[in-house]
């Protein structure tokens, strides 16, 4: 079996859960259920979350490792990455405009399940032997009192299932696809060798995360800052700049949620659904709302009561999509490089060739082909060989990259014009040899147009400098949360003399995925990450009235301007 077929087989595991639709409605459908049962808690403690991150309660005999802000910002630093930079631009690159404003509400329900899985999990943590603090779904999944029918049900190979997954998405999530997007872009950019970028950033890694939790935290509440700050200032340097498209940019967003885009350079159009599925994926893919993810990083803050913390959670996913992805978003729509065609080489993955010519300045065949792009029609696609001579394809049918018709394409063999014949089956081609290349005209879509975008501001070319050092620090943040998520995960499991090992594996193999693919470690993530968040979603909703009379017992002892009282 090939790595390809793997990676197909792994793929179409992934589309019967986390890429499936029940599963992004059980999401979104958790944060609804949970907005109205505790009576919109995202709106009524935002003001109470930030007096608490800011030291105002703060009591010396919590227990726990790290401050509220340290906390946050620990889990910052897992959820602010590479879906504020590239999967804005994905989302609307497949959906239009209107996709950014689901991923708004998508981000507004998951500051309530954000809420109640962190209370929850830093509820039932656990505490070592020297004082250090472990927690997250695997704890109250253990340590919770679930019942059925009146009888008590252990839950514990739940949490088993639920750490080993964790773990799993550690390499698959935080890790590999990281530092692989970090060595690409350094190499792109700035011209550094993947194997250099890994080494350094490999004995960085291991340098921060062998000091555990405290030098982690101590870490991520200076990176999260700066890391913003210097990302936030290159948006502005974009939207400032096109201030004349602000209000039509922002109007867009609102305007097309129950029309869909229309058709608008060389953008094709998308349905309300097609802006709808894109928009919350992306918004659930950047602040891992319901993942059970973040619960594990607030669990070691100091907080006297469990729902101290989870107000502090509320802060994430607002800080993360409804901040930074909308600034994003509308650096993307006011510079317009959204909808428009630019030079570039074609990756294969976007390439489709069909078995004709199809304008789209005509109104029939676009019509034809928003259906094919909004997975509401079909297209017959190409078989058979493309004659190239000089890199022109002779008798050229069009070619779609990127959900768009393709221009001037050019075909070059090591840096120069090919002639041959290549072998096309169903609008893909076979056995393309490796150093081939196809470039023209065409959208392009994640970093590559963040990039883009940045490039229409104040700093002029210079702007995709502030993208690929942003990518740097985004991704180097993850890759830090996530190896202590994993540790927590093996501490559950065997035990805390096992972290040593586990942190050695994870700086090893972040310095592997520099140089090698990690397309399947990051479909099986894919996987991973559905079953860490179908038994927490599954927790959370089963202890609802825990959850509610716990909300009531804060309350109850809380005493304003000094907090909890005992």
């Amino acid at each position: 079996m090939t790595l390809h077929s793997i990676n197909d087989f792994l793929a179409r595991i992934d589309s019967y859960i986390g890429g499936s639709p029940w599963f992004v409605y059980l999401l979104l459908g958790t944060g609804v259920f949970f907005t109205f049962y505790l009576g919109f808690p995202q709106l009524r403690y935002f003001r109470q979350a930030f007096r608490i991150v800011m030291g105002k309660f703060d009591q010396k005999d919590s227990q726990g490792d790290t401050s509220h802000f340290q906390s946050l910002a620990t889990a910052l630093s897992g959820t602010v990455g590479t879906g504020n930079i590239a999967g804005v631009a994905f989302a609307i690159h497949l959906g239009g405009p209107a996709a950014l404003f689901w991923m708004l509400v998508t981000a507004a329900l998951g500051m309530t399940t954000k809420f109640v899985e962190v209370t929850l999990s830093h509820k039932y943590r656990e505490f070592a032997s020297d004082g250090s603090a472990s927690g997250g779904p695997m704890y109250y999944l253990k340590n919770a009192d679930f019942k059925l029918f009146g009888k008590k049900v252990n839950l514990k190979w739940v949490a088993v299932l639920f750490a080993i997954a964790t773990i799993v998405s550690s390499f698959g999530t935080g890790n590999m696809p990281q530092i692989n997007s970090i060595a690409s872009s350094m190499k792109a950019t700035f011209g550094v060798e993947e194997i250099i970028t890994g080494a350094v950033l490999s004995v960085l890694l291991g340098l921060i995360i062998l000091g555990g939790i405290k030098r982690i935290a101590a870490t991520t509440e200076k990176l999260v800052p700066t890391m913003a700050v210097f990302y936030v200032i290159g948006v502005l340097s974009v939207i400032i700049f096109n201030y004349q498209n602000i209000i039509p940019a922002f109007l867009s967003v609102f305007a097309d949620v129950f029309t869909g885009s229309a058709a608008t350079g060389g953008f094709l159009g998308a349905t309300i659904m097609f802006a709808f599925n894109r928009g919350v994926n992306r918004g659930l893919f950047s602040n891992e709302a319901g993942q059970g993810s973040a619960p594990i990083a607030h669990a070691a803050a100091k907080a006297k009561h469990p729902v101290s913390e989870g107000m502090v959670a509320i802060l994430e996913p607002f800080i993360d999509t409804i901040v930074i992805c909308s600034l994003t978003g509308m650096a993307l729509l006011t510079s317009g490089v959204w909808q428009q065609k630019v030079e570039n080489q074609f990756q294969m993955a976007d390439m489709v060739i069909l078995d004709r010519i199809y304008e789209a300045s005509n109104e029939n065949d676009q019509a034809l082909l928003f259906d094919y792009l909004t997975l509401n029609g079909d297209l017959n696609t190409f078989n058979g060989n493309l004659n190239i001579v000089n890199g022109q394809i002779e008798n050229q049918p069009s070619i779609l990259h990127a959900r768009s018709v393709a221009e001037d394409i050019v075909v070059y063999q090591s840096e120069k014009t090919f002639t041959g014949t290549l072998n096309v089956v169903e609008g893909r081609l076979q056995n393309m040899p490796e150093d081939l290349e196809f470039l023209g005209k065409s959208l392009i879509h994640s970093a590559p147009l963040t990039a883009m975008a940045f490039n229409r501001g104040f700093f002029g070319r210079y702007g995709q400098y502030i993208v690929s050092i942003g990518l740097l620090l985004f991704a180097f943040s993850t890759a830090i949360s996530w190896s202590y998520y994993g540790d927590r995960s093996i501490t559950f499991l065997l035990g805390s003399s096992y972290v040593k090992y586990y942190r050695i594996l994870y700086v090893g193999g972040f310095f592997l995925a520099s140089i090698i693919d990690t397309t399947i470690i990051w479909t099986f993530s894919g996987i991973a990450i559905a079953l860490m968040t179908l038994p927490n979603l599954i927790g959370i909703l089963w202890l609802r009235k825990d959850m509610k009379d716990t909300v009531k017992d804060y309350w109850k002892r809380f005493v304003p301007g000094k907090g909890i009282i005992d």
